[in-house]
């Protein structure tokens, strides 16, 4: 394996400028501990003295024992008009106790002219002054040249005189910051092998996605010389985001045989990603590389036979690498392998020469023209599997519902009550409930009707409901689709409704519901 490459994650603290992005005091030491567990080598814990949250969270890492990173504090140089030693950024970055301290500084004249209003010369002093002085406190010191590619296009001389005043200061890693994004990757590998013939510190690389190269231009970087890179997991950051380190690293490491990480951290990059969006209360996107839950999904019938005789047909590298799984997903596209994967990661006895493999082929087809997807209701599409291959029961019958909302007034709220006729065997009961809205009245009126028998059912709750509207050029008389989560204590599934009718959409999916887990606790 080739040179060690540092990884440097600034989540905490470039990646809460995303939009939607934020984390507590509390919830920015959870990730610090789970990236050191991981393996990264330095994380930045955000801004001291910029806001009380990053405030509170130095003081709170104080007490934690890093086993592998270290944590930097992050700021800017000195201001114009102040010594270095009276300088309050500098105070609050001394202040935060971290062996690592990370400062940017001015690269691009547009910015010493219009934003400081200082001279080039002055500007030099500040960078210079800045590092000197946090090396003499002992800190390790990240100079992050700002607007550097920007700044070297602009005035190439001027903008390698900043790295070298940063380099006399004494700075320990000199990052070159792509921060409006918007370098291509031929221009990156340009300059960076221009600055690699100039300076002699270790040169980083921090990037940003403006342009949609942020992870591809993090890798020419090192591929010519860099030796260090910043990013945040996910690639969460401002605007378009930062470099992504979840796929920086995976590429890295087993791809261009750099070392980022122990072997055993890489394994669990992919829980990593989905921990940090979880804290963050963002929805993990499916289409993430490497960790994504579509990076290893197949649909394709053709794909799917050829996977399960050759993974690598159609994988790029084993899942288990970064701790992902492999799917196989179920629509109108599938074909028999497709099938008959699925029934057997769901654990259903299935024969592969059997007609209802070809069955169930068809009836996927035919419902998802209808409207059905199957794709995120695998506990619809284990009872379809069941029921063609006549491994399942029916557990009630229904003999009717009334569904009935009432309004009293224009100010006042809508009342919604349902009745429900039932049969289990030679029984029949009669259920009615109120609910906030039909479908949770038929819900409940549902349930109430149905414990009796089964009394099991107390067990679940359902968690999440969402209505998608398949036709909407149909307007109100468009079909709907209806998809409805379910938990019962230890485990969770997805079942499906279509029709033109909402209520009806929905139990449906209602049936499916109660049906699986009844399946289920029979066992």
């Amino acid at each position: 394996m080739q040179a060690k490459i540092s990884t440097y994650d600034t989540t905490l603290r470039d990646g809460t400028q995303g939009e939607e992005v934020a984390f507590s005091a509390e919830d920015k030491v959870k990730i610090a501990k789970r990236l050191d567990a991981f393996g990264i080598d330095y994380i930045e814990g955000g801004w001291p003295g910029s806001n009380p949250k990053d405030m509170d969270f130095f003081e709170r890492a104080r007490d934690v024992r890093f086993t592998h990173a270290k944590l930097a504090a992050f700021g800017s140089t000195r201001r114009a008009k102040n010594s270095v030693e009276d300088d309050a950024n500098i105070k609050a970055l001394l202040a935060a106790q971290t062996p690592v301290v990370t400062i940017f500084g001015k690269t691009w004249l547009l910015h010493v002219k219009t934003a400081l209003q200082i001279s080039d010369e002055e500007n030099l002093e500040i960078i210079e002054d800045s590092v000197r002085y946090l090396k003499k406190h002992g800190k390790e010191v990240i100079y992050d040249a700002e607007h550097f590619f920007d700044g070297f296009k602009s005035d190439r001389a001027y903008a390698l005189t900043t790295l070298r005043s940063a380099e006399r200061g004494g700075a320990d890693t000199i990052v070159l910051c792509d921060t409006n994004g918007g370098t291509l990757t031929h221009e990156i590998v340009e300059i960076v092998r221009e600055v690699k013939q100039n300076l002699a510190v270790p040169l980083g690389i921090h990037t940003h996605n403006d342009s949609e190269v942020a992870v591809a231009n993090s890798l020419a970087a090192i591929q010519h010389g860099c030796v260090h890179v910043q990013g945040t997991i996910n690639g969460y950051g401002e605007r378009c985001g930062n470099a992504n380190l979840c796929s920086i690293i995976p590429n890295l490491q087993l791809k261009m045989n750099y070392s980022c990480v122990p072997q055993k951290g890489l394994e669990s990059l992919t829980e990593l990603s989905h921990y940090v969006s979880e804290l963050a209360n963002l929805t993990h996107r499916k289409s993430l590389a490497y960790v994504g839950e579509s990076a290893f999904a197949h649909k394709g019938g053709v794909h799917v036979s050829a996977v399960m005789k050759t993974p690598a047909t159609y994988e790029h590298i084993n899942p288990d690498e970064v701790g992902n799984i492999r799917r196989v997903l179920v629509s109108d596209l599938s074909g028999r392998s497709n099938v008959l994967y699925k029934a057997r990661e769901l654990g259903i006895d299935i024969d592969d020469k059997s007609p209802a493999v070809q069955l169930i082929v068809d009836d996927l087809k035919e419902l998802e023209h209808y409207g059905y997807q199957y794709e995120d209701a695998e506990g619809s599409f284990e009872l379809l599997v069941k029921k063609r291959t006549k491994q399942f029961k029916e557990f009630f019958e229904l003999e009717g519902f009334k569904v009935i909302i009432h309004k009293e007034s224009y100010e006042a709220m809508p009342v919604s009550e349902a009745i429900i006729k039932v049969r289990v065997g030679d029984k029949t009961e009669l259920a009615a409930a109120e609910g906030n809205g039909p479908v949770n009245a038929l819900d409940k009126a549902l349930r109430k009707a149905l414990e009796r028998f089964y009394p099991q059912l107390s067990q679940i709750k359902l968690t999440d409901y969402k209505v998608r509207v398949l036709d909407s050029q149909n307007a109100t008389a468009a079909k709907v689709r209806v998809l409805i989560e379910t938990q019962n204590g230890h485990a969770s599934w997805n079942t499906v409704g279509v029709s033109p009718d909402v209520i009806e959409a929905s139990w449906k999916a209602l049936v499916d519901s109660l049906s699986y887990h009844l399946l289920k606790s029979e066992k």
